[in-house]
C-alpha cells in the first residue's frame, strides 16, 4: 500500500471509542491499529492479506470511518487495490479447475443452475437477502456489506432460526448459508431444501470459511447457485448476488 494512507475519521474515532458492536470486528481492529500503532502497521494484523485489507479500507471509506489523506508529493491516494479477480464459473464436475483456482479467487458460480433459472426483475432495494450466520461478527459483516450493495436484509444465526424465518416471512429472493451452525449443517439445509418443490429454484449462495475444493464441488453439486470462501470483499460478494438474480451468465 505504498503511498496510499488513511487516517481515523471523527466517525471512525467515536465508533472506536464507544466500542461500538455494530462495527465488524475486522474493522475495529483495523481502527485499534490505526489509532494507537498507525497506518503503517496494519501490514502486521494476522488472517489480513493486501487485498482483503485493501477491501476493507474502501469499505470503511465508503462508511466514513476513516479517510484518505494526501500523500507528501501532493496527490491524493487512490484506493488501494486492484480491480478483484472475476467470479470464477464451474460446472458441478469440474473438480480440476476448482483445485487449481481456488487460491486465486475464492468465490465460484454454478453455470449449469445460473443458465437454467429465470432473471429477477426487482431492484435491488425491493430484494431481500436472508443472511444464515451464527458467527456474531460475521453476521455484522455480511449484513453491512449486503446493505451496502443496496439490498433489503433478513438474519438468522442458527436452522431453527432460518425455519422460522422461512415460515414466519416467506422465501427470500436469495439466501447467503454458512455451512457450520449450532444446530445444523449448511450442506445438508440446502439438500434438505431442493427437496422441496417451492425451494427447489431458490437462489442459494453457500458463504463459508470452508475452503477445501471437495467442499466447494459438494456445495454446487447440492444445488447451491454460488460458494464463497471466507474472508471475502464488498465487490466479490455484490457481484455474486448481482450476477445471480440479475445476469445470470
Amino acid at each position: 500500500m505504498s503511498g496510499i494512507s488513511y487516517r481515523l475519521s471523527d466517525s471512525g474515532r467515536i465508533a472506536l471509542e464507544a466500542k461500538d458492536r455494530s462495527i465488524p470486528s475486522d474493522y475495529r481492529t483495523i481502527l485499534w491499529v490505526m489509532e494507537f500503532q498507525g497506518f503503517n502497521q496494519l501490514s502486521r494484523i494476522p488472517l489480513l492479506d493486501r487485498q482483503v485489507l485493501s477491501d476493507c479500507l474502501a469499505e470503511m471509506e465508503e462508511l466514513g470511518l476513516v479517510r484518505r489523506v494526501t500523500n507528501p508529493n501532493g496527490e491524493t491516494g487512490a484506493a488501494p487495490g486492484a480491480p478483484p479477480p472475476p467470479i470464477y464459473a464451474v460446472s458441478p464436475d469440474d473438480s480440476v479447475i476448482a483445485r487449481t483456482s481456488l487460491s486465486r479467487h475464492g468465490a465460484y458460480l454454478s453455470d449449469e443452475r445460473l443458465k437454467s433459472r429465470r432473471t429477477a426483475a426487482k431492484a435491488p432495494s425491493e430484494t431481500t437477502i436472508l443472511v444464515v450466520e451464527d458467527d456474531p461478527d460475521q453476521l455484522a459483516l455480511a449484513d453491512l456489506r449486503v446493505s451496502m450493495a443496496g439490498y433489503a436484509v433478513r438474519v438468522a444465526n442458527s436452522q431453527a432460526a432460518l425455519l422460522l424465518s422461512l415460515a414466519r416471512d416467506g422465501a427470500p429472493d436469495l439466501i447467503l448459508l454458512d455451512a457450520l451452525l449450532p444446530d445444523g449443517n449448511g450442506f445438508e439445509i440446502l439438500s434438505k431444501l431442493r427437496r422441496l418443490r417451492s425451494f427447489e429454484s431458490l437462489p442459494i449462495v453457500m458463504l463459508t470459511a470452508k475452503t477445501d475444493p471437495d467442499d466447494i464441488m459438494r456445495g454446487l453439486t447440492l444445488g447451491a447457485h454460488g460458494y464463497i470462501t471466507k474472508p471475502y470483499s464488498k465487490k466479490i460478494l455484490a457481484d455474486a448476488i448481482h450476477r445471480v438474480l440479475q445476469e445470470g451468465l
